[in-house]
């Protein structure tokens, strides 16, 4: 086929380029104006050459567009590639020119003649597809509500294992519009399972890069997921498309001033997450102010210098009507006073200067006095001292929280010192609060937030303060949310994460989870998001669906698992947690080589065993779900654990082994 190797000689020539740009990059020799600036460029240097490493497995162009007039021809890719005088031989998915790629119809064609789909296996080029948009000519109907292209489909049900990967292929218009909100908007992505809100926020995160290159490379961008394992799926997905920039953290670690070593039950922890908490908080860190009674009596040379109680309380009065933060008025308290202490000295006949304000302000009897009424705040330890002193707790709860929320907040058994405190997750959140009460948070310029409706109204301000200054993408489903102290809708959530203008998205259609399957998992939906639109299928493909009961559910399990094994793909066997040893067990006794995945655990393997509560956000070929019953009565609520079950039912693309020995819940028989 001519044309095909005609397309296969611009991959290698394109290619060729590439390695000639990441080689030209490598002979570049970094010397700055002194030894800072010269590791600077170093660094900018190897930065470049990571986002022009080619990897040979993966399409380094995957489309092609004609243009009308003028006549012009595009290869869209991952990345940017020029030949040796500049002109483009690939050019980059987020530029101007590929958004035609994405949208263009035969009813607003963007001057598009024709659009090639390029496919791909390993990395070398084995077939095309042609679309006219310039012609009258109907385009032959496909199902509806499916994806009419082949090459298209076959990229989405492509077997997967191992990290999850780019969509760049296979973007969808109404994918395209979030992906390319600006970078002033905050966008909400409502998103049902398999409609790709994860992807979509991560190829946001890299337009915004590409598109703000500077200003975000110097203001950083954020991604925070559920789990490590979570944030280990999705590690390649940036990088793949060029961008090494982005932070990748969970809630936990980015509220890590503390170490979590523990968990309490889902009642202490609903109550700490709730947003009264933040008012609490704030109150704790100034009840550590102490009013003056004494008078502050500055020695300078021969004379006293003395500045009444009731000027100082004036003084702290004025400070606090300001609303600046806990450190920031205790730093500017000093010059106040000595400010202060300069006006009586001028009404003395004296002619202070700034540099005897200085000088006062930095004075050891001005230390003495400001550590008295205005100590520094540590917040570790203004949190372990509100959650261990009844009266603490008390003062800075009234009008907050009733006697019985007190008393469930103190700690049965104080510990001794801040530093010796068995720490919850939502404890550190609460420091993470009283930090930013004494000093502000650095913001970032993006942040990217997934599984969003399973944060508190704490954890949400706690994302919030790192991107105050900037904008966020929050990713989602109400219907997923499977904590004690979820979100109950996105107008709340967005409030606390200080966007309550953020504009809202909602993905229906389903481009991973197959029609079948996602039908059965959308039973549950009435109860558990009644008012959420079911989602539907775009793939013509239904799926395989078996729902088998039994009398050994390991056993079956395994078995299962061994006929999925025929197939291509990656496979998850996701059970209740406390079914992850038996079920381990029976794998490693019919010879299945699998990966348990947990915090330290790789999704790398073609099997992996998944708990129930580690099954968010990740995919899999095959799915083997064991004991739905039993997911649904390990949660702390009927309504929590029907939530867990619909996102462990929703983690198939291509097909669904359901295994039962204990009667299914009602609305799945």
């Amino acid at each position: 086929m001519p044309e095909l190797e005609t397309e296969r000689r611009h991959l290698a020539v394109s290619r060729a380029a590439l390695r000639r740009m990441r080689s030209k990059v490598s002979g570049l020799d970094a010397q700055g104006g002194d030894a800072v600036s010269t590791e600077y460029l170093r660094a900018t240097l190897w930065r470049r050459m990571q986002a022009l490493e080619d990897d040979p497995e993966v399409a380094l162009f995957f489309g092609r567009l004609d243009l009308v007039d003028p006549p012009e021809r595009f290869y869209v890719g991952r990345r940017h590639v020029t030949d040796e005088v500049g002109d483009p031989m690939v050019v980059d998915w987020r530029a101007g020119v590929s958004r035609a790629f994405y949208r263009a119809t035969r009813s607003t064609t963007y001057g598009v003649g024709l659009r090639r789909r390029f496919g791909f296996v390993h990395g070398e080029l084995t077939a095309f597809e042609d679309e006219r948009l310039d012609t009258p000519a109907p385009v032959p109907a496909a199902d509806p509500g499916s994806v009419a292209s082949t090459i298209l489909e076959s990229e989405i049900e492509r077997p997967r294992v191992g990290p999850m990967r780019d969509i760049v292929a296979t973007i969808a218009p109404e994918q395209d519009d979030v992906v390319r909100s600006p970078l002033d908007t905050s966008v909400c992505v409502q998103g049902a399972p398999g409609t790709g809100k994860t992807a979509v926020g991560l190829h946001r995160a890299a337009y915004l890069l590409y598109t703000h290159r500077d200003q975000l490379t110097r203001q950083g961008v954020l991604v925070i997921g559920p789990t490590d394992s979570f944030l280990r799926y999705i590690a390649d997905v940036l990088p793949a498309l060029g961008e090494i920039e982005a932070e990748q953290l969970t809630v936990q670690s980015l509220v890590s001033r503390v170490a979590v070593r523990c968990e309490e039950p889902a009642e202490l922890a609903r109550l700490k997450g709730d947003a009264r908490m933040a008012r609490v908080v704030e109150a704790a860190v100034w009840d550590r102010l102490v009013e003056p009674s004494e008078a502050l009596v500055l020695p300078r040379g021969s004379r006293r210098w003395r500045i009444q109680a009731y000027q100082v309380i004036e003084i702290v009065a004025a400070l606090r009507e300001r609303g600046v933060r806990y450190g920031a008025g205790r730093a500017m308290l000093a010059q106040r006073l000595a400010h202060a202490v300069l006006v009586t000295m001028e009404k003395q006949g004296e002619a202070p200067d700034d540099r005897v304000q200085d000088s006062v302000a930095r004075s050891r009897p001005m230390r003495s006095y400001v550590d008295a009424i205005w100590p520094r705040a540590d917040p570790a330890r203004v949190v372990w001292q509100m959650l261990s002193d009844p009266e603490v707790l008390a003062r800075a709860a009234h009008g907050h929280l009733d006697e019985r929320e007190q008393r469930l907040l103190l700690w049965a058994k104080a510990p001794r010192a801040a530093g010796s405190t068995r720490w919850s997750l939502a404890d550190a959140v609460l420091v993470d609060e009283a930090a930013d009460r004494i000093q502000r948070t650095p913001s970032v310029g993006h942040v990217v937030l997934d599984e969003a409706q399973d944060l508190s109204a704490m954890m949400l301000r706690a994302v919030g303060r790192r991107c105050s200054t900037g904008s966020a993408t929050v990713l989602g489903d109400l219907a997923q949310a499977t904590t004690a102290w979820a979100t109950t809708s996105w107008a709340q959530a967005l409030a606390h994460l200080g966007k309550p203008d953020s504009h809202v998205e909602e993905l229906t259609e389903g481009f991973r989870v197959p029609a079948d399957v996602i039908a059965y998992a959308a039973r549950l939906l009435p109860v558990i998001a009644p008012d959420l639109a079911p989602p539907t299928s775009v793939r013509r493909a239904q799926g395989d669906l078996l729902v088998d009961r039994v009398d050994d559910v390991s056993a079956a399990t395994a078995a299962a698992t061994a006929r999925a094994y025929q197939r291509d793909g990656s496979i998850g066997v996701i059970v209740p947690d406390v079914l992850a040893g038996p079920v381990g067990a029976a794998l490693t006794a019919a010879r299945i080589d699998f990966v348990p995945l947990g915090d330290t655990g790789d999704v790398a393997a073609r099997v992996d065993l998944v708990p129930a509560s580690l099954a968010k956000g990740l995919e899999f070929d095959h799915v083997v779900l064991a004991e739905p019953a039993q997911i649904v009565a390990g949660e702390p609520s009927e309504m929590v654990g029907l939530r867990r079950l619909y996102v462990c039912l929703t983690r198939a693309v291509t097909s669904l082994a359901v295994v039962h020995a204990v009667e299914l819940p009602d609305l799945l028989r």
